[in-house]
């Protein structure tokens, strides 16, 4: 159902792609938007490689959330090292890309499990009780996206090989 790598020889593993998943910041979401036209938004997330998904927290509304609905197929991509090297004309990158299904998680208990991973990965040094007040303040208007991985690819540059 998905596509193999062409350059073959500049696969990661899956254990360094899970890496670069797990250290990054930020990502690019891409979705089915409106008119057929596809939707890319750039996220904070958090990888929970245990369960095998990625976890976005977003407003109740809005364009994102509007694609999710209609169709909860997306991809998602994190670049994990970009380094421009001029002196060779290349870039010295590792990336991933993950395909799978969003859904938006429905209950307050899965809810709140999934954004307190994300602030802990985000805010690891903070207090439970500050992590805790944050999350009340901004409760009624959040929403939280969790994307199942279905398919996930790592790619680096030769020269990293």
């Amino acid at each position: 159902m998905f596509r193999e790598m062409r350059l073959k020889r500049q696969q990661m593993a899956p254990e360094e792609a899970a890496e670069v998943l797990k250290k990054g910041t930020s990502g690019v979401l891409a979705l089915a938007g409106d008119e057929g036209y596809p939707y890319a938004v750039p996220l904070s997330y958090v990888y929970d490689e245990q369960e095998g998904t990625i976890i976005f927290h977003s407003a109740k509304s809005g364009h994102k959330i509007d694609a999710v609905r209609r169709d909860g197929k997306a991809s998602f991509c994190v670049v994990g090292q970009d380094q421009v090297v001029p002196a060779v004309y290349t870039t010295y990158y590792r990336s991933v890309t993950v395909f799978g299904k969003m859904r938006i998680l429905e209950t307050d208990e899965e809810k709140r499990a999934a954004i307190e991973k994300l602030a802990v990965k985000y805010a690891p040094d903070d207090s439970e009780e500050n992590r805790n007040q944050a999350i009340r303040r901004e409760w009624k208007g959040l929403c939280v996206l969790e994307m199942r991985v279905e398919h996930m690819t790592g790619k680096k540059a030769s020269e990293l090989l």
